[in-house]
């Protein structure tokens, strides 16, 4: 439901690399929703899990676990935001394809390689691998408990995909084809048997992605260049 809905609020949007964001309240809108369709594979067995600890609770605590999760999020939303919008305001627009975009949209993909391999990512992985250990180290019992417990949640969670999802900005935040292969990186990442291997595969993908873009970028498929209306999919 949540990629359906995404799919028909994103339709004809896609403008390629740093794709303007209307306004809060659109972009804030659809973000969440995308969130959702994107995240909710990988931690739905973390949601589960906490849903089975306190069945005889509450049934509205797991809502609230997931709420809590959306919420951080959400916040990184409005941080992606307040970015994108400040590099719109530097004079010259510096983030348009004519002048520094398309570098800078590479760099963010090395960058996000870069740190597909770090420590950081790799405590925010195993974090996000084993919800038993983080549900156990951080409980909190009550309705503002579950809130609390699924923000932390999300923290780490962000922690772990920041990267992958500033990719998404630099090849198209409104384009469902981006969409879809950033969320299938992020679940195998958290589900795959031997994820830390799966990450070097995804720090790949992402490397050749950018010098793709930086030399070639007509040869990456599905990427819509700004300006020319086409993907580089209908081109040729």
């Amino acid at each position: 439901m949540g990629w359906w809905w995404t799919a028909g609020r994103m339709q004809g949007m896609d403008d390629g690399p740093w794709t303007g964001l209307g306004t809060l309240s659109w972009f804030l809108g659809v973000w969440v929703v995308m969130m959702a369709a994107m995240m909710f594979p990988s931690v739905a067995p973390t949601v589960a899990l906490f849903s089975r600890m306190t069945r005889s609770r509450s049934l509205l605590t797991p809502l609230l676990f997931a709420a809590g999760y959306l919420t951080t999020w959400a916040a990184a939303g409005l941080v992606a935001f307040g970015i994108g919008l400040a590099g719109r305001r530097l004079p010259g627009d510096p983030l348009s394809w004519d002048a520094a975009g398309r570098p800078v949209a590479a760099a963010t993909l090395l960058v996000a390689a870069a740190y597909e391999v770090t420590p950081i990512k790799d405590v925010c992985l195993r974090r996000c691998r084993s919800p038993l250990g983080v549900l156990l180290t951080g409980w909190r019992d009550g309705r503002s408990g579950a809130l609390r417990m699924g923000a932390r949640n999300g923290a780490w969670c962000v922690g772990c995909c920041w990267a992958l999802m500033a990719s998404l900005f630099a090849l198209g935040v409104m384009s469902v084809v981006w969409m879809a292969l950033v969320a299938a990186l992020i679940a195998l990442e958290k589900t795959v048997p031997g994820g830390r291997a799966v990450t070097y595969g995804t720090a790949g993908v992402l490397l050749v992605l950018g010098v793709l873009l930086w030399v070639a970028p007509a040869a990456i498929p599905a990427l819509t260049v700004p300006g020319s209306g086409m993907s580089s999919m209908s081109t040729g």
